[in-house]
């Protein structure tokens, strides 16, 4: 059959991450629905769990009038949705759905995706169990749609899932809808981030190791099956990265048909000229306040201030190199500027330190004193357990008087009231001077992404997608001066690494304010190539891609 260039009509879209802000998939999804939406309008429906059924959910509209026959025909045949608008630019129709109705028909399910697929879900345990039943009823919720509004397969209709935890749903919208054509996006397979993350070398081995043989060593069996039999029957198997695609072919058997970079708006950026320095002034106003109360030492203008944001991946996101790194920028004696540093990474927390924030809201102009432990804004709750505050100890990092690098631990989510910044991450990121994002498993990597958009040069490592797609961008290996500085980085170069970021600091402390300038330039420049508008074709071709090869299946 000779393949034409196919488009679809309707998009469906499900994700864990839908009115529901978890992590990196959520900035995909949400960033990407106004260039959907400007093209298909409210064909386009986004599908996520319900867990604000009680309560009302800051991210989700409710709208009673919007495609209300066909909810009350869903209602009627026992889905409990609700449906509305996502609250994101575009304003996508999102639908969301309560998967709790689905437990007791759990054991028959799992059987009919052993029949029908193959899939292990004798192992389950955790939220796997939790994933699949949202899964299977976002695909009847699909499937109810479809049928309602007496859809064809001239209709090119498209099930995109998102992660192991949508898997279930593509499989029985291919069983129970099969003119439906399914992609299924990996945004970093479960074993591969299993077995980084239980200190097991990736790539040395990538090309030896076996994917259930590791499941199963890993007690992964379930997941890497679910996402397994997925990648091998859906109609288009996509991941965000060349370095993942390359996991995929290893761990999964399976070469992806498409890689679709993630890409973002930078709406969320303030406008250039007085907008955007009163925003910068403002982030490091307020950084330099709290450290400098914290340290009873006042930090000037003239500080570098340096960052790390991301989930709490001790070794996956490079936290322990990090700390490495700038454990050795701290005995450099070349060292000519006070430099700070954040690790915003979300941990066990109690809550805001009184006695900070008390100091916080006190004037006075009496000298003070160090405040305790002064590496912590928030009090945590496993503090001798902590791996940041272990490694800090192991190396001796106190925060003394006479040290030009500080280190401030701020455990806790950046939500604007966390109750000592009280600002967003956004809004405090613009403060930046440089970023440091040295990840070992990272598909893509979204904070440098977000780095450069507020023109924060950052440095990141060759095993990230995006320090990758960096060095494409170059031609050749990323420096500095162009924005993005990109490390190689392999399983056995810890020492190597963290002296080039020692090294990539002192180089930016040395810097002028003219070639500071041109790198911030930079950075900008760099993040203007990773927009939407330059990485949505590859979905396009991925559309066409699924719904060929749905006419080859049926």
């Amino acid at each position: 059959m000779q393949e034409q260039q196919l488009t679809p009509k309707y998009i469906f879209e499900s994700s864990w991450e839908v009115c529901n802000k978890v992590g990196g998939i959520y900035t995909v999804l949400s960033t990407r629905a106004k260039t959907l939406v400007e093209k298909y309008g409210n064909k386009v429906v986004f599908i996520g769990p319900d867990f604000w059924a009680e309560k009302e959910n800051p991210l989700f509209r409710e709208n009673h009038q919007l495609l209300a026959r066909w909810r009350k025909a869903a209602t009627e045949e026992g889905l409990k949705i609700r449906v509305g608008r996502w609250l994101i630019p575009g304003e996508p129709v999102a639908v969301l759905v309560d998967f709790t109705p689905f437990f007791p028909q759990k054991n028959e399910i799992y059987g009919w995706a052993w029949d029908n697929f193959r899939v292990d879900s004798l192992h389950a345990y955790g939220d796997y169990d939790e994933a699949s039943m949202f899964a299977w009823a976002a695909a009847k919720v699909v499937e109810s749609y479809y049928k309602f509004f007496n859809l064809k397969k001239e209709d090119n209709v498209v099930y995109q899932a998102h992660e192991w935890m949508t898997c279930l749903g593509a499989l029985y919208l291919q069983k129970a809808v099969p003119e439906i054509a399914s992609i299924f996006t990996t945004h970093a397979t479960s074993i591969g981030r299993s077995i980084a993350g239980n200190n097991k070398p990736l790539y040395d081995y990538l090309w030896a190791y076996n994917g259930d043989q590791m499941a199963e060593e890993l007690n992964m069996q379930s997941k890497h099956s679910i996402e397994k039999q997925t990648a091998h029957h859906v109609d288009c198997f996509t991941t965000v990265s060349d370095i993942t695609a390359t996991e995929c072919k290893a761990l999964l058997d399976r070469e992806v048909d498409a890689v679709l970079t993630n890409g973002f708006e930078n709406d969320f950026v303030p406008f250039a000229g007085n907008p955007f320095n009163n925003a910068r002034k403002k982030a490091r106003k307020v950084m330099l306040t709290v450290a400098s109360t914290l340290l009873g030492q006042q930090l000037d203008d003239e500080t570098i201030i340096i960052g790390i944001g991301g989930r709490y991946e001790f070794k996956n996101k490079g936290i322990d190199l990090l700390v490495d790194s700038i454990n050795r920028l701290r005995h450099d004696t070349s060292l000519q500027k006070n430099v700070l540093v954040f690790i915003n990474v979300p941990a066990w927390q109690k809550g805001p330190r009184a006695d900070l924030q008390k100091r916080l809201t006190t004037v006075t102009d009496e000298p003070q004193m160090p405040m305790g432990d002064t590496r912590l804004t928030h009090d945590l709750y496993n503090k001798d357990q902590d791996k940041v505050m272990n490694q800090m100890d192991w190396l001796d990092m106190h925060n003394r008087a006479e040290d030009k690098v500080k280190v401030v631990f701020v455990p806790c989510y950046l939500d604007g009231k966390d109750g000592i910044f009280n600002m967003h991450y956004y809004d405090l990121l613009i403060g930046n001077d440089l970023n440091i994002y040295p990840s070992y498993y990272e598909p893509w990597g979204y904070t440098p992404t977000e780095s450069v958009a507020f023109h924060v040069p950052c440095i990141t490592t060759d095993l990230a997608g995006f320090g990758l797609w960096a060095n494409k961008v170059k031609g050749g290996n990323s420096e500095l001066i162009d924005g993005v500085k990109t490390v190689h980085r392999t399983d056995n170069n810890f020492v190597e690494v963290a002296e080039c970021i020692k090294q990539t600091v002192l180089d930016f402390a040395a810097m002028d304010k003219k070639t500071v300038t041109k790198v911030r330039k930079n950075a900008a420049s760099i993040a203007e190539k990773a927009l939407w508008q330059h990485f949505i074709v590859n979905y396009y071709k991925a559309y066409n891609i699924a719904l060929n090869n749905r006419n080859k299946r049926l």
